[in-house]
């Protein structure tokens, strides 16, 4: 009964003493993963599944299928960006835009399935790093991990034997270990000592960057707003709902939330290339502005706007995203007077700026008894050719304006702009218009800069006075973006430190030896492959000659530990080598 007592004691001490030595050999603070579902019934499966959804495994596929998910936001015009280039995609693929609408294509970033995989990966990053970080104060709490019993076992070892007393070696071990900026830990005759826990800060630093970059994205989601306007040389405008062209808000962000502000633009810069292989590239766009904040005029600003370069006004930034052309029309009625002036932007078709648009003159007043509109559309092309291609058309070969012309079509009729339904104001409904005509042929003209059209029938004069440039803006209102750029440079940093420092342990044991003089060993352990571990355990093991000078003559026994003589045998002095070449460790 005595020997069964005392087989369970060995027993249970060697399993405690592998459960130490497994526990000192571990340098990571990652929660373990269980293999399958924990525990019976429903509450164990729902265990396992957040235990498999809070897992580095899981959280990396999420990744990568927020990533997948954000590639059509980039290659399909979104709502949220520019309503009308959505438009226009739907209109040229009339097949597969249905689909895409069910879809959710037009709003991925507002979609259920985006938002699904945002969620989870959210969730899972927060139940990653709660235990993690409790883990990780727990370790920098307690003491570095006792020395295992057979050091032998560490990938990096180093032993001698010398005649300083063993308790002194150990204090001197220790003080070397401290001066080092070790956390270390005298105790039971050895010394334990660790560092490299930036690395483990890196990951947490990793992990919660990432946290706040989700964050960052969500909050920019739920608070931010974008609007359009376009604005001719000369215009301004109030940020004021009913002066946008169009807006966008999200549930925190809504039209009365606007930032006050007054923009007006002074003037448009365009730069070509002009000769060469590359003629007609771009090669600067520049809108000069003017603006105030607020309600006050005389805190008027001046700024400048460039592609890629906002203007920052308030809480929102203000992009420069288009540009075009802008002719300035003048109609006189048939009894000669004015009935339209201005500019009119027209729309860019192709890299050359040939730009489409229409004219609506509402007022015309009557013709013949009757009440009569009038719409004109063409063409504006800022480098005309001699002679237009049948083919083709009119159509631009330079983006510059170096020989501006304008083509007109006019109609006459009903605009239905008094039927109280939207229309398109780039746009002309036909409808209820009947072309003018002239010998039997549709009524155009081509015309120069300063040349006046006669309207055919008596219908008036169209006079194209000049043209002027016009740049259209897109207004953004994101708070989280500072959050998400903070917690992506965050991420880079801890993502650096996780990778570069190095988590160690290094031991250090010095016992008195039974036929006199006392074995000092020296032990390292890393978490990666590296020779920084063996460097720092040989230059530990020279400065430790100072107080543990290594005898010259070879012990004639090994250690009490059941290793032989020759499996000791002194390690030179500037050398720390690892003791077992078969360590998986």
């Amino acid at each position: 009964m005595t020997n069964t007592t005392t087989d369970r004691e060995r027993s249970g001490t060697a399993v405690a003493q592998g459960a130490d030595e497994d526990a000192a050999e571990r340098l990571t603070t990652a929660p373990a993963e269980s293999d399958g579902p924990t525990g019976i019934g429903v509450l164990g499966w729902l265990r396992w599944m957040w235990r498999q959804l809070t897992s580095m495994r899981v959280a990396l596929i999420l990744l990568f299928l927020l990533s997948l998910a954000a590639i059509p936001g980039s290659l399909i015009p979104q709502n949220g960006q520019n309503q009308f280039k959505v438009e226009t995609w739907k209109a040229q693929h009339t097949t597969v835009a249905p689909i895409y609408e069910k879809l959710q294509l037009f709003d991925v970033y507002s979609s259920v399935w985006f938002s699904a995989i945002y969620i989870l990966l959210f969730v899972s990053l927060a139940g990653c790093i709660v235990p993690r970080t409790w883990q990780f104060v727990g370790v920098l709490r307690s003491r570095p991990p006792a020395a295992p019993r057979n050091l032998t076992r560490m990938p990096v070892y180093a032993a001698w034997r010398t005649d300083a007393d063993a308790a002194a070696v150990n204090t001197a071990a220790h003080r070397l270990l401290r001066a080092r900026r070790f956390r270390a830990h005298l105790d039971g005759g050895a010394v334990a000592a660790e560092k490299g826990y930036l690395r483990e800060v890196g990951n947490l630093v990793f992990h919660l960057s990432l946290f706040a970059l989700l964050g960052g994205f969500a909050w920019a989601s739920l608070a931010s707003g974008t609007g359009g306007k376009l604005l001719v040389e000369g215009e301004g405008y109030s940020n004021t709902i009913t002066q946008l062209d169009d807006f966008t808000g999200t549930r925190f962000y809504g039209s009365d939330d606007l930032d006050p502000f007054y923009v007006k633009l002074n003037s448009f810069t365009s730069k070509f290339q002009n000769n060469g292989s590359q003629i007609g590239s771009a090669r600067e766009f520049t809108a000069g502005v003017e603006y105030y904040e607020g309600s006050d005029p005389s805190k008027l600003k001046q700024g400048k706007i460039e592609v890629n370069r906002p203007l920052e006004i308030g809480g929102s930034k203000f992009y420069l995203i288009g540009h075009g052309y802008a002719p300035v029309i003048t109609v006189r009625n048939a009894a000669g007077d004015v009935v339209y002036t201005g500019a009119t932007p027209f729309l860019p078709q192709d890299g050359n700026l040939t730009s489409t648009g229409v004219i609506k003159v509402s007022d015309y007043g009557e013709k013949d008894g009757k009440r009569t509109q009038l719409g004109l559309s063409g063409f504006f092309l800022p480098t005309a050719p001699v002679a237009f291609d049948k083919n083709t058309g009119p159509r631009s070969l330079f983006p510059g304006d170096a020989a501006p012309v304008l083509v007109l079509n006019a109609y006459a009729g009903d605009l239905g702009t008094d039927s109280g339904l939207p229309q398109n104001i780039y746009q002309l409904n036909t409808k209820n218009l009947t072309q003018l005509q002239r010998d039997g042929e549709p009524a155009k003209a081509k015309l120069d800069p300063k040349q006046v059209w006669e309207l055919p029938d008596g219908y008036g004069t169209v006079t194209f006075e000049g043209y002027k440039k016009w740049a259209s803006f897109n207004v953004s209102h994101r708070p989280g973006n500072g959050i998400a750029l903070a917690g992506a440079v965050a991420a880079i940093a801890g993502l650096i430190g996780s990778l570069f420092i190095q988590r160690r342990r290094i031991w250090v044991r010095a016992v008195a030896l039974p036929d006199g003089g006392t074995l000092v060993e020296l032990a390292g352990l890393g978490r990666s492959e590296s020779a920084k571990i063996a460097e720092e355990l040989a230059a530990l093991a020279v400065d430790l000659q100072d107080d543990a000078p290594a005898l010259d003559d070879e012990p004639d026994e090994g250690p009490d530990d059941g290793t032989t003589g020759a499996d000791e045998a002194p390690v030179p002095e500037e050398s720390a080598v690892p003791a077992d070449q078969n360590s998986k460790e």
